[in-house]
């Protein structure tokens, strides 16, 4: 339901949630989440350091995890973000990415190399409640707030397009 302009809206109507992700969890809750799973708790400290550390999301690769158990532990990395589109600038040291969530909001991130410093801008939420008149993000609402892991999920993705060399 689209709001006449200049009227904020600062409640998100209520939506499905994304499928549970490793980043949504604390390291307690994570322990236990791969208990569940049947796997002792020490594979939790594993995959933390595959996701966080390493930026893989691809159990395959996580080859120090028995083959057995990569497959179960899968369950603790959906995809949360599918790339787009994206588009590139000054030389390729600015990338910006359109990402589609699992309800199908669009959101974008984007990626800056300076010769000091990266910045990073992400999305924390699907739409936008300020409304304003000359912007079609603002016109449309606010879809949903986007869950930790959908956040920090542009976070890893951008560490890795910086690890792999992809942003110059």
């Amino acid at each position: 339901m689209s709001q006449p302009p200049g009227q904020l809206t600062f409640v998100a109507p209520r939506r499905a949630k994304p499928a549970r992700h490793l980043a949504d969890l604390s390291m307690a809750d994570r322990r236990a989440a791969v208990t569940e799973l049947g796997e002792k708790a020490f594979r939790a400290d594993q995959l933390s350091r595959h996701y966080f550390e390493r930026l893989t999301t691809d159990v395959g690769a996580m080859t120090d995890l028995p083959a057995a158990s990569r497959e179960k532990l899968s369950a603790l990395l959906p995809t949360l973000l599918t790339s787009v589109k994206e588009l590139t600038t000054d030389g390729g040291t600015t990338r910006k990415t359109l990402w589609r969530l699992f309800d199908g909001a669009l959101v974008e991130s984007v990626l800056m190399r300076y010769p000091d410093r990266v910045t990073m801008c992400v999305s924390s939420q699907a739409g936008c409640g300020m409304n304003c008149p000359f912007c079609a993000t603002g016109q449309a609402g606010l879809t949903r707030n986007m869950s930790t892991a959908e956040i920090v999920d542009q976070v890893v993705a951008g560490a890795r397009a910086l690890a792999a060399g992809e942003v110059p």
